[in-house]
Order: C-alpha cells, then sequence, then structure tokens
C-alpha cells in the first residue's frame, strides 16, 4: 500500500548544459507549488534537476529542493528533498523537514513518480506501506 504525501507541479526554466567526453551533464532549474492532505507550500529557491546523461542514453536524475509552506496544524516549515533515481530504475527522494507533524516522512521509506505536465513535470511523493 502506497499513501500520497505530495503533490508537486513542477515549472521548468532554461536548461543549461555540457556535452563531456564520457557523459553530458544538463541542469534544469525549477520552481512549482506542492500540495498534499499534510501540506501546501511552494518551491523556494530555485530547485534544480541535474540530470547525468551516460552517451548510451541512460539517464541519471537528482532533483534538489527545498519547499516552505504550511502543515495540517497550521504551523509554517520547511522541507528539504532529494529526489534520485532514473525513468528505469525509479526515484527514491528523501525529505528533511522543520514541522514536528511531518518528522515520521524523514525516516519512512518513499518512492516518487515523475510524470511529464504542460510546462514541466509532476512529482508525486509517497511513503510505502510496511
Amino acid at each position: 500500500m502506497r499513501e500520497l504525501l505530495t503533490e508537486i507541479r513542477v515549472i521548468c526554466r532554461e536548461a543549461i548544459s555540457v556535452r563531456g567526453q564520457t557523459r553530458d551533464i544538463v541542469m534544469i532549474p525549477f520552481d512549482g507549488e506542492a500540495e498534499g492532505p499534510l501540506f501546501r507550500g511552494r518551491v523556494i529557491g530555485p530547485g534544480v534537476d541535474t540530470q547525468t546523461v551516460a552517451k548510451d542514453g541512460k539517464a541519471v536524475l537528482s532533483a534538489r529542493y527545498m519547499l516552505e509552506g504550511t502543515d495540517a496544524a497550521g504551523e509554517r516549515c520547511r522541507i528539504f528533498i532529494e529526489n534520485q533515481g532514473s525513468w528505469e530504475d525509479g526515484f527514491r527522494p528523501r525529505l528533511v523537514t522543520d514541522s514536528p507533524l511531518l518528522k515520521a516522512w524523514e525516516t519512512a521509506r518513499l518512492s516518487a513518480s515523475v510524470t511529464l505536465a504542460e510546462q514541466g513535470v509532476t512529482v508525486r511523493i509517497y511513503r510505502e506501506g510496511e
């Protein structure tokens, strides 16, 4: 059983890249909004998705960003998210938060789905069942 923790609607900005001899690196800055049953907020910063693309085309993605908003107790809080993985192997986010209500998210087993959207992607972060 999976429980949806938050959905982040990511709006991508102009990418920057370098073509290397062994791999290419693409960095995509982004912002966006997050909403879920226990948290509502927005990306502060911007966030950055760094994609390492091997010459065979296999890509590993690593997005790092911070959300600022309000938890379900009405308290202002922040959540740092590091979401790593690939389209082939899936995505495994890690979270750090200053919200007492959401503190269990830091040690929970999490997964994420990433789907294409009109201006970027939609990221859904789930807590995996025991």
